[in-house]
C-alpha cells in the first residue's frame, strides 16, 4: 500500500511518521516547507510528547515526484487545500483522497479534483517545533467514511482506517462521517477562536465561567445548524470539550488557531465559525454568535496589515 500524505505540518506529520513505521506501507509526505522536507529525508520524521516515533517517509517539495498512490490524506491548512490538490491530483487518479482537515467544506474542495473521497475527522494535535521534528500534544481518534457525492468504496475506507490503527493512530471506518465531523466542527468553533482572542490554553478557557459559558453558548448554535441538517452528533460536544480540559489531556494545548494568530498566519475561521454560520443562513438556522467571532478573528488578522502599513 502506498499512502502520500499531502501537508505535513502537525497533524499531517503524526500521520506521516506513524504510517511510516509499518512495513507494508510506503509513505510519501508532501510539503512546501523545503527545511521541514529536507529535515525528513535526512534524519526522518520524529513525534515527541505524547508518543515518540521516528518515521522515515520520502518527502518532497515537487508534485511532480509523487508516485501514484493508493491514498492520500490531505491535512494542509483548510485554506490551502485547493491548491495543495490541484497540484497532487495526478497521484490518485486510481486511489482515494481522504480530509483530515479542520472545518467543513473540504470535502467538497478535494471532490473538484479528484473521484473518491474520504470524509475524515482528526483529533489527534501537536505543533512543528523544528525542521522534521514535531510536538505530540494530544493523542486522539480518527473517523473515516464516504464522501456522500464521491464516495470512496467503503472497503477502501476500511483499508485505510485499519493502516492508520495499526501504525498507531487508531481510526474507525463508519457509513456516514457527519456525525463526527460536525462534533469536531462545533468543538472547535467552541473553543478554538476563544483561545486565539484571549491568548489562553483549552484548559484556562475553560476554568473560567465567563469564558466557559460562552463556549457552551457557541456549542448550542452548532448543535442547532447540525440538528437542522439533519445530523445527529455521535457525541456530546460539551463532554468532550470538558474531557479536553483535564491536565492529563489537553489543558496546556495551545489551539490551532492561537498558534496562527501568534505566528500572525491566517486562520481557518472561514472554515469553523464561518463555516457554521454559512450552514446556518443555507438552513434558516441564526448564527450571530458564530458571526461576532467571526468578525472578530478577520479583525485581529486586518491589524497585521495595518500595523505593517
Amino acid at each position: 500500500m502506498r499512502i502520500c500524505v499531502v501537508g505535513c505540518g502537525a497533524v499531517g506529520s503524526l500521520f506521516a511518521a506513524n504510517l511510516a513505521t509499518l512495513d507494508d506501507v510506503e509513505v510519501w509526505a508532501y510539503d512546501l516547507d523545503r527545511a521541514h522536507v529536507e529535515a525528513i529525508n535526512a534524519s526522518g520524521l520524529r513525534l515527541s510528547g505524547a508518543g515518540d516515533v521516528l518515521g522515515h517517509p520520502r518527502a518532497t517539495s515537487d508534485p511532480g515526484e509523487l508516485p501514484a498512490c493508493d491514498f492520500g490524506i490531505v491535512a494542509t491548512k483548510a485554506m490551502h487545500a485547493d491548491a495543495a490538490i490541484a497540484a497532487t491530483a495526478h497521484a490518485f487518479g486510481k486511489g482515494c483522497v481522504a480530509s483530515v482537515m479542520n472545518g467543513v467544506g473540504n470535502e467538497e474542495t478535494l471532490a473538484a479534483h479528484v473521484e473518491r473521497v474520504i470524509r475524515g475527522t482528526t483529533f489527534p494535535a501537536g505543533r512543528l517545533l523544528e525542521p522534521g521534528h514535531v510536538q505530540w500534544d494530544v493523542k486522539g481518534d480518527t473517523t473515516l467514511a464516504p464522501f456522500e457525492p464521491s464516495p470512496a468504496p467503503l472497503d477502501a475506507v476500511e483499508r485505510l482506517a485499519a493502516a492508520c490503527t495499526r501504525g498507531g493512530m487508531p481510526a474507525q471506518a463508519v457509513a456516514d462521517g457527519r456525525p463526527a465531523q460536525w462534533r469536531k466542527v462545533i468543538f472547535n468553533a467552541a473553543t478554538n477562536p476563544i483561545g486565539a482572542l484571549t491568548g489562553l490554553t483549552h484548559g484556562r478557557v475553560c476554568e473560567r465561567p465567563d469564558l466557559r459559558a460562552l463556549v457552551t453558548a457557541l456549542v448550542d448554535e452548532g448543535k442547532a445548524v447540525a440538528g437542522a441538517q439533519g445530523i445527529e452528533l455521535d457525541a456530546d460536544p460539551e463532554a468532550l470539550i470538558d474531557h479536553a480540559a483535564r491536565p492529563e489531556v489537553a489543558y496546556g494545548h495551545k489551539a490551532s488557531m492561537l498558534q496562527d494568530v501568534e505566528a500572525r498566519r491566517p486562520t481557518e475561521i472561514d472554515f469553523l465559525n464561518g463555516g457554521i454560520a454559512r450552514f446556518g443562513r443555507a438552513h434558516g438556522v441564526p448564527t450571530p454568535l458564530n458571526d461576532t467571532i467571526t468578525a472578530l478573528i478577520k479583525g485581529v488578522e486586518a491589524s497585521w496589515t495595518s500595523q505593517q502599513s
